[in-house]
Order: structure tokens, then sequence, then C-alpha cells
């Protein structure tokens, strides 16, 4: 009805001086028949315009009912606008942001900036079958060792994690992985950290980090080249955890970074080979009476570009370096109760984690005691376009009662080749391997994804002085598809060259120049 009416009064203004002409009229008497006409001609005079009196009023009235109409219909309208304006400032308000699906996974953030969340995860499902050679490895001792390499599938991680930032310049991340520490409570943290980046390009952390070493241990597990890190990199930083709480500073520029960090033992247990000082039965690092200090390290790590066209052109270059100081508890009677470490590894596998190299606790009583590791490690990597090159050295050197800093070390050397073109991805800001894009993701109308296939040598001594832990040499050989950039298929061939355990425990020395052929395979998701 009012649309109708306000309808109606445009269309009276519109048309109220033609409405007002087309009530006038002229008239005119002729001089001699004093004869009244409507048009001008010979002998008339023109006696004036008139309006039909009655009709205008009516017309006055009925144009000062629209135009109140009107006015209501205004005054109604700014009303409702006022009430749209009031509602949505006050949605603008309460409601925390817009969701957004990046890289980093699904995120939250705030219409001015100052809090975001992203959550994100990652699934890697491994499976691992012997060719040859470790299904026969026949020396075995004891009513249940094998000594067989087991063939079989499991979940190789399992994460989920939240990250984000408070007022742009602190941050946090926190990330849960359910198949790390055999399902222990405390053992699945990895990240769990505030930081403070207020003076980029510096950036602070305070909890539990990733130690500043190594190139490939930098590198998230989802940007590896092969399924398992290289046995150097895990005998002497992953399988210890690498993730330990404490402090870390960082400062990066787009040609070099440089990162330190004052770091104690890990959340809850520690890897197999080990520096925790104790564990209780709910998996986390027990502090009770009795349980010693914790151990604790300074490491850093420094990277550069020393050669830099482009992001598909470029030569790292990287050193690491790492001291650190060992926890020896002792009971009463002189045995050790708490503490020490070990290195060891199983041969660039994972379903089955024997560990063919083994060092055992290098603290066996007060006479023999690993007090010291100084760890330093040199790295680089080349990329040209499709192709890339890397490799890396660590040293680990013991010393306390009963060593002379013995040394133990290991390196690894492979290249890799994209064979549709895609350049191996960097990240400048850490100094380590990124996200791989396929040029063209896989699809029914033509795409492939990215290709790549990738060869390597590895080596592990793990014998000096009184140190048997073995030496191990192996060569692989991977294949790589990415369908997409979060989506990955992995297979990789590992064959032993040689493996030397001869005067070791029984378990390991019956792997003593033992030859065997593995294929494993991966499935990897993250977002």
């Amino acid at each position: 009805m009012r649309l109708s009416k306000l309808s109606l009064a445009v269309a009276a203004v519109i048309g109220s001086g033609i409405y007002t002409e087309a009530m006038a009229l002229d008239l005119y008497v002729d001089a001699k028949t004093k004869q009244i006409f409507a048009e001008p001609g010979p002998g008339r005079t023109k006696l004036g315009s008139f309006e039909k009196v009655e009709d205008t009023t009516a017309q006055k009235a009925e144009a000062q009912a629209t135009k109140a109409e009107i006015a209501q219909i205004k005054e109604d309208l700014a009303m409702k606008n006022n009430e749209l304006k009031a509602l949505d400032e006050h949605v603008k308000d309460e409601r925390f942001g817009e969701l957004k699906i990046d890289d980093k996974g699904i995120k939250f953030e705030s219409k001015d900036g100052n809090f975001d969340m992203s959550i994100n995860g990652r699934m890697q499902v491994d499976s691992m079958t012997n060719v040859s050679g470790s299904s026969s490895v026949a020396n075995a001792t004891g009513a249940n060792t094998t000594n067989q390499l087991a063939d079989g599938a499991g979940i190789r991680r399992a994460r989920i994690g939240v990250e984000g930032s408070y007022y742009k310049d602190f941050g946090y991340k926190f990330e849960y992985d359910f198949a790390r520490g055999n399902g222990s409570v405390a053992s699945g943290i990895t990240d769990a950290y505030v930081s403070w980046k207020g003076y980029d390009p510096l950036n602070i952390k305070v909890g539990q980090f990733k130690e500043p070493f190594s190139l490939e241990e930098a590198t998230s597990n989802r940007y590896l080249t092969f399924i398992e890190r290289n046995n150097v990199v895990n005998a002497f930083s992953d399988n210890d955890n690498a993730y330990k709480v404490g402090l870390g500073v960082g400062y990066s520029q787009p040609r070099w970074t440089a990162n330190l960090a004052l770091q104690t033992e890990s959340v809850g247990s520690g890897g197999a080979s080990s520096s925790t000082s104790s564990v209780n039965t709910m998996g986390n690092a027990n502090r009770n009476n009795g349980s010693g200090d914790t151990g604790w390290g300074v490491t850093g790590r420094v990277t550069g570009l020393p050669w830099y066209e482009d992001k598909t052109k470029f030569l790292h270059v990287g050193l690491s370096g790492s001291e650190r100081q060992i926890n020896n508890n002792f009971a009463a009677n002189g045995s050790l109760s708490t503490g020490g470490i070990s290195f060891g590894n199983q041969l660039n596998t994972n379903v089955d984690r024997t560990f063919i190299l083994n060092t055992g606790n290098l603290t066996t009583g007060q006479t023999r005691m690993a007090q010291r590791i100084a760890r330093f490690g040199g790295e680089t990597a080349l990329v040209y376009g499709p192709f890339s090159a890397q490799a890396e050295y660590i040293q680990a050197n013991v010393s306390g009662r009963g060593y002379n800093d013995e040394a133990l070390n290991g390196w690894y050397g492979y290249t890799s080749y994209f064979l549709t073109g895609e350049s191996r991805a960097y990240k400048t800001s850490t100094g380590a391997w990124d996200r791989i894009k396929p040029k063209q993701n896989f699809n029914t109308h033509g795409g492939w994804g990215a290709w790549e296939i990738a060869a390597g040598y590895d080596y592990l001594n793990l014998v000096d002085g009184n140190i048997n832990g073995g030496r191990a040499t192996t060569g692989k050989v991977g294949l790589n598809w990415y369908p997409n950039s979060h989506i990955r298929l992995m297979a990789n061939f590992i064959h032993a060259l040689n493996i030397d355990t001869k005067g070791m425990a029984a378990r390991s020395a019956a792997y003593n120049s033992s030859n065997f052929d593995v294929v494993e395979m991966r499935a990897q998701v993250d977002w």
C-alpha cells in the first residue's frame, strides 16, 4: 500500500506543473456578440485565465496528503536504515573474523589483524617389505631373538596442531603427535612454545621446540626427499628427540640466518638415544627426589646463500654446533640410577625400528661416565632448476670419565631431479626446505602433478676408542609423486652396502656383513 502511494506521490510531484497547466483556461469575449470563446480570434478580447476552483482545492488537498505520506515513508526508511547499521556494527564487534584456508591450514583471523589461529595437521602411513637378506639373518641367540627385520605397515606420524599470534608481535604453537612415544601421555608433544617477533627479523621462543641443528633436521618431515632422515642425522639429533625445552633466539635475513638455543630435556620420555634423566608411569620427566638434575645444552646454527640468482638457482651452506652437559645420577650403592646417553640407529627404516647400530648407554658406572657431548656439523645444498644436491657431515665427541674425546661421525649425500620441471622449494627464514607446488595438479584432463627421482649414499660410524656401536653404509633410490601441494606418495629402495657390527652384543652382531634390501612406501597428507 505504501509503495503505491509513494508511486502516486512521485508521479504527482513530477506532473504537478503539467497538471496545473492542463486545468488553467484562457477565455475571450466577442466585442459585438458578447459571446465567450476559449480561443482567440478576430474581434475577440481576452478576459483572462480561469481555473476550476473546486478541482484545484481537491488537488491541493491530495498533494498535501501525498507529501505527508512521503515524509512518513522517508522517516520509516531512515529508522530501518539506522537499525541495520547498528546491527551490522554489533556483528562486526562480536564476531572473531573470517575463515581462511591457506598453506598453513584452516585459519581464523580477527578483522583488525590482532588475533589469528591456524589449525594444521599431517598423517603419514608407511609400509616396509624386506626383499632379500634381512629376513635370513640366522645368527640368533636366545629363545626369542630371531634377528629378522619385520615386514609390516604403520602410522609414522599423526599430528594435529594450532599456531597463531596475539597483537601481531606475540606468537604460539602447540602440536601433538598421536603416533609418537608409543602412546605415552606427554611423549606426543612436539612443539609447545610462545614467541615474540616485535623486533623483526628477530624471533625469540620460550617452551619446547626443535633444536637448531642440521639442514635435514631443520626441514619438516613433510618436505624430506626420502622417507626417513639419513642415518647420521637420526643418530645424533632426531633419535635423541630434537624437540627440547628452553629459550631460543633467531635472526633471519633474505640471504642468511642465525639461531641459538639454550635447552634442557624434552617433555616426556626421551628417544631411543636418550639423555632424559628419568621417566614416570605417565610418560613425563620425573622431577621427584632421586631423579637427578636435568642436562643442559647450547646449540647454534648459521646458514647462508653465497650464490643466489633466483629461487630456482642458488647454493646453500651452513654450520651447526652443540655442547651438552649430560646428567648422571647414581644410587646409594654406586650403580647408575638415571641419566647417561646412547647413540643408535636403524638403517633408513622405521616400520621395524631395530637398532642395528647401537652404542648402548655410554654411562655404565662411575668409572665409565659420559659427561659432555660436543657436536658439530657442516651442510651444503645446490639447486639448479629441476636438479638439486645435498650433503652433510656430523660428528659427536664424547668426553668424561673413561673417555678421551671419542669421535663418532657420519655423512650423507644425495641428488634429486624433478621430471616435470619443478624446483626444490627453499624457505629463507629457516634456512631449510619448503613445500613443493606442482606446476600442474593431477587431474583427469592431463595434469600429472610433480614427479621426482632421487639417489643417495649414507654412512654412519659409531666406533672409536672405548665405544663400539658398529658401522654401516647404505645406498638408496627414491621416487616421489606430488598429485598436489598437500598430498605425496613416496617409494624408497634401501640396500645395505656394508654392515660392521663385529664385537657388539649378540643381537647387533648377528647383522655383521649381512646385505639386505628393503622397499618402503609412504602415503602422506597434510594441511
